[in-house]
């Protein structure tokens, strides 16, 4: 069977037969004013159209790459914006913290002036016990500072403890509210004698044991306690609270109460040691 071969029109002669169909529509177009109005419209039917879409597309395009510049734009912006932002919370930061020392630093002034008849040195407070409470804490002064054992130490204008051990650059400080803790003391108003002592659990209500007080004495909730000169240990006249529920002991001879310490033991930062111990006084007074 013979194959049959396929018929094909070389392209050469399309383009010159396109070429030359054109040629002769713009002469006709010419010649003809009817014909080329007919091309024309055609034309414009087509072109038209296509042109528009065209159009549309670039617009489209354009709005686009705005859209994008802008949208960078925003995103540099808003990367400034965050950055000062940044810096200005931190520099904020830095004037809280400095604003909150210069008030720890008044309140020791003033607590200075209150003790004025004291030499101080001021501490900060570098560590202390892993509970709520601040019974015994170290500072960031010791022996080279002059600090010794037995000094009292002092914050929100009362008694805080003495310092019970002393390093070459620390030291530790027992507060009242110590379990182990025992204040000689007496009121303000009647200077009726009393023991002040710690108790952690009792601590936890905000309060400490006042027990010892004559059954006669005139002592009364609300009174101001501080230091009795017959301490052992602390220097007389130094706030350490104010006392409040008082009873009567079941020996019918004493009373009991408790005491609202000044200081607040929760927190705490720096204080002042009294850089004078009980013993250089009695001295002093036997002189």
């Amino acid at each position: 069977m013979r194959k049959r071969t396929k018929f094909t029109i070389p392209s050469k002669y399309i383009l010159a037969f396109l070429s030359c169909a054109c040629a002769g529509l713009i002469v006709v177009s010419f010649l003809s004013e009817p014909f080329g109005t007919f091309v024309k419209d055609s034309a414009a039917k087509i072109v038209i159209p296509v042109q528009k879409g065209v159009n549309h597309v670039g617009l489209w395009l354009a709005d686009k790459s705005d859209t994008l510049k802008e949208y960078a734009r925003l995103q540099d912006e808003n990367k400034q914006l965050k950055e000062k932002l940044d810096e200005i919370q931190a520099q904020n930061s830095i004037l809280i913290q400095q604003q909150n020392e210069l008030e720890k630093l008044r309140e020791l002034y003033e607590l200075d002036n209150i003790y004025s008849d004291y030499p101080k040195v001021a501490a900060r407070v570098i560590s202390a016990q892993p509970d709520n409470w601040f019974s015994e804490f170290t500072i960031d002064k010791g022996s080279e500072d002059g600090i010794q054992v037995d000094m009292n130490v002092i914050a929100d204008a009362g008694l805080v403890g003495r310092v019970t051990y002393v390093g070459k650059n620390y030291s530790i400080v027992t507060t009242i509210i110590n379990d182990e803790s025992n204040v000689s003391a007496k009121s303000a108003s009647t200077s009726d004698n009393c023991i002040v002592s710690g108790d952690m659990k009792l601590m936890n209500e905000g309060y400490i044991r006042v027990s010892n007080i004559n059954q006669d004495a005139a002592i009364k909730d609300g009174d101001m306690l501080l230091t009795s000169y017959i301490s052992d240990k602390y220097l007389p006249g130094i706030l350490i609270g104010y006392i409040t529920n008082i009873t009567d002991d079941g020996n019918k001879l004493t009373k009991s109460a408790y005491l609202m310490p000044v200081v607040d033991f929760s927190q705490m930062e720096e204080v002042l040691v009294i850089t004078q111990l009980k013993d250089s006084i009695e001295e002093e007074t036997s002189e």
